[in-house]
């Protein structure tokens, strides 16, 4: 198999492709050849054509192994993109008795992945066992970047519409709540203002942050300035210095439920005013969607709102069919 090249006349071989990334992960020829159970010449010769065909180093050859320039990172990075797809199409139209086989990858927010990793995982290997998820987690603007660029398949996402390049299902919204030390005495059916979470130094996300954005619209409303103790890109790290005496902190209520369950952290809802966000289901537009992002994509719309009919996701305002959760 070949893929056309930019150059009239040219064109870049897959196994020249497979040899560029697998010289690039394993550091050497050498190592690359075992990989790919070819003689060292062998992989040697198909990175030098390569070479030849883009008209620029790939690999630096140093004492500590061969590695990527700038041009081959570059190019690398498109290769497993390439490569990945060929693969994905491969399984698609090849026969398969036992159902849907193939690889998926799946963004799921940092607030929100330990509680639908687990369950996902499981109803995805019990309905299609053929299919093997790979599973991401990352604030909501890396996520969707990964997605416009093609490297998930499909991801959670907040407070976002559909974009030229994304489809958007909406699946819930959900109030923000105030995290603070066990000792503090938060509880959910005793709401918090504004006002008075600022009583406290902030333990907030750095500004740019998705969730930041919403805090900082909240705080625009009140007067005067939040005393903030630290400002971190990490929700794990937002929880961690609260329980260091840093503060308190805000987060979605789903990324402190299994802290405030295991007695590590108390909450509430923040009112005066009350601020939600939107979850939604992002998946790519412009090409058909595969039937094993269609699959997975239904678990993950049929878990999202059986966690939100249950409580189990807390202080959700619209569950995924559109009934009211008190």
């Amino acid at each position: 198999m070949r893929c056309q090249h930019g150059r009239a006349g040219e064109v870049l071989e897959i196994r020249q492709l497979t040899a560029l990334v697998t010289v690039a992960d394993a550091g050497s020829v050498t190592a690359a050849a075992r990989l790919l159970r070819m003689v060292q010449p062998a992989v040697t010769r198909q990175i030098r054509t390569l070479e030849d065909e883009v008209g620029v180093p790939l690999f630096s050859r140093t004492r500590q192994g061969m590695v990527l320039t700038a041009e081959g990172e570059l190019l690398v990075e498109r290769a497993r993109r390439a490569l990945a797809e060929l693969e994905r199409a491969r399984l698609e139209i090849s026969p398969s008795p036992g159902g849907l086989t193939g690889v998926v990858s799946v963004g799921l927010l940092e607030s929100v992945a330990d509680m639908i990793a687990p369950p996902l995982a499981a109803a995805v290997a019990e309905a299609h066992p053929g299919i093997e998820i790979h599973i991401l987690s990352a604030y909501s603007g890396h996520l969707q970047q990964w997605l416009d660029a093609g490297d998930i398949d499909l991801s959670l996402l907040y407070n976002l519409s559909s974009t030229q390049s994304l489809a958007v299902i909406p699946l819930l919204r959900e109030k923000l709540w105030v995290a603070a030390p066990p000792d503090a005495g938060l509880s959910a059916g005793t709401p918090v203002t504004w006002a008075e979470a600022l009583e406290r130094p902030l333990v907030l996300p750095v500004p740019g942050h998705g969730l930041r954005t919403l805090i900082d619209q909240a705080l625009a409303r009140l007067p005067g300035p939040p005393a903030m103790s630290v400002q971190v890109n990490s929700m794990h790290l937002q929880k961690r210095l609260v329980l260091a005496g840093q503060g308190w902190t805000v987060l979605p209520a789903a990324g402190v439920a299994g802290d405030i369950a295991a007695g590590t952290l108390s909450g509430a809802p923040l009112t005066a005013p009350e601020v939600e966000r939107s979850v939604v289901l992002g998946l790519q537009l412009g090409r058909r969607t595969p039937p094993l992002v269609e699959a997975v994509a239904s678990e993950l719309r049929r878990l999202v709102g059986e966690l939100a009919l249950s409580g189990a996701w807390p202080a959700v305002l619209q569950p995924a069919n559109g009934t009211k959760c008190h």
